[in-house]
């Protein structure tokens, strides 16, 4: 399995906003869809501001493949649901990075039933040139 690198995820986290696709069945990529996100230690994260039925969220889950861009980094990348346990750190984390933004915006991702809807996102070492 690939890594991030530090720097990759420096500048991921550093912007404010990421751009995610997933994958169709033929490999192409759906349009992208710009949402939230928060790196944790070695590992990034994203979920869905509108529950599990958003339209991006099922196709990144469906799929499991997809592509990421933000803060200068492309990666194609595979998406699983995340593990129960980072929910408190990666509240904290979110909160911190967009709580300038007001309390309705982020009670979307630190709301009571956003560990449904927390994705693990890591770069995929089978990526092939896109073109």
């Amino acid at each position: 399995m690939e890594q991030w690198t530090a720097d990759e995820l420096r500048r991921i986290d550093a912007s404010a906003e990421l751009r995610v696709a997933s994958e169709r069945p033929d490999g192409s990529l759906r349009p992208a869809t710009t949402i939230w996100h928060s790196a944790l230690g070695d590992a990034l994260y994203i979920r869905s501001a509108h529950g599990p039925e958003n339209g991006w969220f099922r196709r990144a889950l469906h799929a499991g493949r997809g592509r990421i861009s933000a803060g200068g980094v492309e990666k194609d990348v595979t998406f699983e649901l995340a593990d129960p346990s980072v929910r408190v750190e990666l509240d904290r984390a979110l909160h911190q990075k967009y709580d300038r933004y007001g309390p309705a915006p982020i009670a979307a991702i630190t709301g009571g039933d956003v560990l449904e809807t927390t994705l693990k996102v890591t770069p995929r070492a089978d990526a092939k040139p896109r073109g």
